[in-house]
């Protein structure tokens, strides 16, 4: 069975921004890797009238729809009953669910109100979906060629059941697998890297090569679709190869890689400790470390010397360099480097110092940062200059100055 699938969002908070649509992208990865084309999404609010009209136009072009959301017990969660209408079919309770509800209230000592029974009516002849995480049911429900999955909205409870119960489902009627392999870059901006791989993108059909900008770091995705994972991962091998050799050092990880974990996983591989001294950046690139399970390993601790009397007082850096040179200097960002090595005893450092947004007491354009890296000795720095907003130029200074310790690595170890 050929299927094409569109997602619908369900949830007035999603619209209105409260939360991010985290549902949709899971289940678009998830049913990328089954090879099930997805050319829609949507998203509704929690309103009967507007759900069903969803549908019916998701299946004007697609013949499997996937819902996230709408399934909880208030009088607004009718989404079910909107599935139900749309294929007529009557809402029937579900025993088995209803027995569900009961036992995981009763086990988190929960009264049990009237309207949680709501969510063991289902559609009848579905094939229920019960929520091992939470009190609401989803369901699959087949009729006339077309194809509904409703599912819950708290990604605590739709991420395991669509792992473990939609996939299977789905893996049984896809007619092709489809494997992507991400590889990340850093250090070459998303056009610059589009210039050089512009021809053989539009030339491939299969892999197809996309690129994919985000902050400091450019993603390349190549996909192939085949008759199995291994043919997929053959037709993706030599692009892969291709891609190193075009860019060498530039790409640091492939897929869930991200720039911290590489980077501290390199230092713990070489036994180096690390420290850090940040002033725009604010402390930002000690959170990208500590957010790396295992950071301890190679990652001592960091100063955030925003003012220059901090850079002075905690990092030992020169009253003559900041007055000679000032603050936003690769003069005043190697001596926070030396003195963040010396201060926390490590092998490596990385220091930054910058102009967030534009200032009226400097001369300096708004985005200029400079970058330090300490390793065993050498110190060595770089200015980079941003022309963005304030968070999204520490954002894009904090990841750069990560990289420019990796690249550091490597010139070292050759």
């Amino acid at each position: 069975m050929k299927l094409r699938a569109e997602i619908i969002a369900i949830g007035t908070e999603i619209l209105l921004g409260d939360i991010i649509n985290s549902n949709a992208s899971y289940i678009a990865r998830g049913l990328a890797g089954l090879g099930i084309d997805t050319f829609h999404q949507q998203v509704v609010g929690d309103n009967p009238r507007r759900v069903k009209q969803a549908m019916e136009e998701a299946y004007e072009n697609a013949n499997l729809v996937i819902t996230s959301g709408g399934l909880g017990p208030t009088e607004d969660d009718l989404s079910k009953e909107m599935g139900a209408e749309y294929f007529g079919v009557p809402m029937v309770m579900d025993e088995i669910a209803r027995e569900h509800i009961r036992n995981y209230m009763t086990l988190r000592g929960r009264t049990i109100p009237d309207n949680n029974w709501k969510q063991a009516m289902l559609p009848e002849g579905c094939r229920p979906l019960y929520n091992h995480n939470g009190t609401a049911p989803g369901f699959i429900l087949e009729k006339d060629g077309k194809i509904l999955i409703m599912l819950p909205g708290p990604p605590s409870e739709i991420v395991p059941m669509f792992d473990e119960q939609v996939i299977p489902y789905l893996r049984s009627l896809s007619d092709d697998v489809m494997v992507s392999r991400t590889l990340h870059l850093c250090g070459m901006g998303e056009s610059a890297v589009e210039s050089v791989l512009h021809d053989e993108m539009i030339a491939m059909t299969n892999p197809t090569l996309a690129p994919y900008a985000k902050e400091g770091v450019v993603d390349l995705r190549i996909t192939a679709k085949g008759e199995s994972e291994e043919a997929c991962r053959e037709m993706i091998a030599p692009v892969e190869a291709h891609i190193h050799e075009l860019f060498g050092d530039l790409v640091f990880g492939a897929d869930s890689d991200t720039l911290p974990q590489v980077l501290l996983r390199e230092l713990s591989q070489r036994g180096l400790k690390l420290a850090v001294a940040e002033a725009c950046a604010g402390g930002l690139i000690s959170s990208k470390l500590v957010s790396v399970s295992g950071a301890s390993a190679a990652y001592l601790g960091g100063l955030v010397a925003y003012s220059d009397d901090s850079k002075i007082r905690l990092l030992g850096v020169r009253k003559e360099t900041l007055s000679d040179f000032g603050a936003v200097s690769e003069a005043t960002a190697c001596e926070m480097a030396i003195g963040a090595a010396k201060a926390f005893g490590a092998d490596a450092a990385i220091a930054e110092t910058g102009i967030a947004e534009p200032a009226s007491d400097t001369s300096k354009p708004s985005g200029t940062v400079c970058v330090a890296v300490y390793l065993k000795g050498e110190v060595s720095a770089v200015t980079m200059r941003y022309s963005r907003n304030r968070n999204s130029n520490r954002e894009m200074a904090s990841t750069a100055a990560l990289n420019e310790l990796r690249k550091a690595l490597i010139k070292h170890d050759r």
